[in-house]
């Protein structure tokens, strides 16, 4: 009973929060209330025991995503353009993709239900065969970097070359004129933020490692270790300033980590088609089949960490290193 009525309450909380990311003009406002989002929607998936997918959408929705979005409002302003006329066909879009999705949620099974098909097909077999195949608890790592490592490949290789995309597209740096400063100028001369922040840098980092190499038996994985690490290196810059962030990771170690990532994920699936077996098969990485299995997963998922944090680093240098008028 104490899980539906907060259920309830986190669902109005979204809906309210969500209207009032469209209506308000101030662009301020809005990032602040789509970090908001992201956060009630990480409790939301925590509430529903998709622990993976809260730590990442709390990494990135609420953590990234909102620095990212701050750092374009420092190049264009915070207020909205005023529209001389109402968008009607983009709300009529939307209105009638949400009376399509509500009418669909009619049919859902109810929440749990073991005669849902989702609970009828590959999942069982998953819960069951998991412990014996992998020797890991946590069968959504098993499956992401195991069962399932040709999607999670590719998941890496869009992560790639969208970073690959915003290098590109802030590469062409406009001639700089008197009058310009930095975008990011870091927070050296408040003294509260800066202490706390570089109290809080270490431990971040650490439990960003800690779900990087503990994703097998808890909540974690490559992606959620190199967000959150990502997030341990921006702060360091939002608090000493753009320069110095730079000198710890500069541009060259970036794309190193970028596409080095992404080389180890392809260079064990190499491995193991050198060592007789097939693409992205762990079983020839050593004798024991159980241990070869949790050899790979380790390998690919410090693969997809390198790259995640590559990539999420140098989208905030991008934007940070930019300029704007006064």
């Amino acid at each position: 009973m104490v899980t539906t009525v907060f259920g309830f309450v986190l669902l109005t909380l979204l809906v309210v929060t969500a209207v009032a990311i469209v209506v308000t003009p101030n662009l301020f406002v809005a990032v602040m209330l789509i970090s908001i989002f992201s956060l009630l929607m990480a409790a939301t998936f925590f509430l529903l025991d998709a622990a993976d997918v809260a730590l990442t959408e709390a990494a990135i929705g609420a953590g990234m995503s909102t620095i990212l979005f701050l750092g374009a409002l420092a190049l264009i302003g915070e207020h909205e353009a005023r529209r001389r006329r109402k968008p009607w066909l983009p709300l009529a879009v939307i209105g009638l993709t949400a009376f399509t999705l509500i009418y669909a949620t009619f049919e859902k099974p109810r929440l749990g239900d073991p005669s849902a098909p989702v609970h009828q097909h590959v999942a069982p077999w998953y819960l069951e065969q998991t412990p014996e195949l992998m020797g890991m608890s946590n069968v959504v790592t098993a499956v992401l970097a195991g069962f399932r490592a040709y999607d999670t490949l590719g998941e890496v290789l869009v992560i790639l070359t969208a970073g690959l995309g915003v290098l590109l597209l802030f590469a062409q740096r406009p001639a700089r004129q008197a009058g310009r400063v930095p975008a990011f100028i870091g927070l050296r001369h408040h003294l509260i933020p800066r202490v706390v922040g570089q109290l809080l840098i270490p431990f971040i980092v650490l439990f960003g490692l800690y779900l990087q190499f503990h994703g097998e038996y808890s909540p974690g994985g490559g992606f959620q270790a190199g967000a959150i690490i990502a997030v341990g290196i921006v702060l360091h810059a939002l608090l000493e300033g753009e320069p110095a962030g730079r000198a710890i990771l500069p541009t060259r170690v970036l794309v190193g980590l970028m596409a080095g990532g992404a080389l180890l994920f392809c260079g064990v699936g190499i491995a193991g088609m050198l060592l007789g077996g097939s693409f992205l098969d762990y079983a020839p990485l050593a004798a024991d089949p159980v241990g070869a299995q949790q050899l790979g997963i380790h390998l690919v998922e410090v693969g997809v960490g390198i790259t995640v944090t590559g990539t999420l680093v140098a989208a905030f240098h991008a934007f940070a290193d930019r300029e704007r008028l006064r």
